[in-house]
């Protein structure tokens, strides 16, 4: 197969896809044929390709996808012009203290924030899978200790957690964090557009209490 027929087969496939593809994953659409340095030529090859264009090709956490280019938002966000309750401070709080002093337990949170973190807030996050327990702490009482996932990052549409604002001190929290998750955040695209391309909304959080 020709590098362009091979480009061809992995733009179809990143754009049709539901989810990120890892490099392995669209290896496999070769039936391992193609090393992984050259799919990722590929990739690359295909980012400059559409550089400019209203999509844009970018690599998460836990693979590559198509999104909308951040200069469509605002159109694109006219075709679901409800718009979201904002995003609660504990939860922005709560968040961002768990993605920036990983791994930290709910004792770690309350003590930067200088309150009681809800159960609540912890479960909400934890269904979105934005965060998980992946371990507990060998203290009295063997409190669990949680993480960011990489669906958190995927969502945000980050690669890394370096990417991520820097945390302030306790009486200057998040408003970077929140500004970031406002413009960063992916919905899910509209139902007439292929399932991988992501628009860059606030719709990230649809509802906490």
């Amino acid at each position: 197969m020709g590098t362009h027929e091979a480009k061809l087969v992995v733009e179809a496939a990143l754009l049709t896809a539901e989810q990120p593809l890892s490099v392995a994953d669209l290896r496999g659409l070769f039936k391992d044929e193609l090393n992984a340095d050259t799919v990722r030529r590929l990739l690359d090859q295909l980012r400059t390709d559409w550089n400019g264009r209203g999509l844009e090709l970018v690599a998460l956490s836990s693979g590559w996808r198509f999104q909308s280019a951040p200069s469509m938002r605002p159109y694109l966000d006219r075709l679901s012009p409800e718009r979201p309750p904002k995003y609660s401070r504990a939860v922005l709080e709560t968040l961002a203290i768990i993605a920036h002093r990983q791994p930290v337990t709910r004792g770690d949170i309350e003590e930067v924030r200088g309150v009681t973190v809800s159960a609540s807030v912890i479960r909400a996050l934890e269904e979105r899978n934005w965060i998980e327990v992946v371990g507990h702490r060998e203290v009295p009482g063997r409190p669990a200790l949680f993480r960011t996932t990489p669906e958190f990052l995927d969502d945000l549409g980050l690669h890394s957690l370096d990417e991520l604002p820097p945390l302030q001190d306790a009486g200057e929290l998040l408003p970077e964090f929140a500004l970031q998750l406002e413009a960063a955040n992916a919905s899910v695209a509209p139902p007439d557009v292929a399932p991988a391309v992501r628009q860059p909304t606030s719709r990230i959080i649809e509802a906490f209490s």
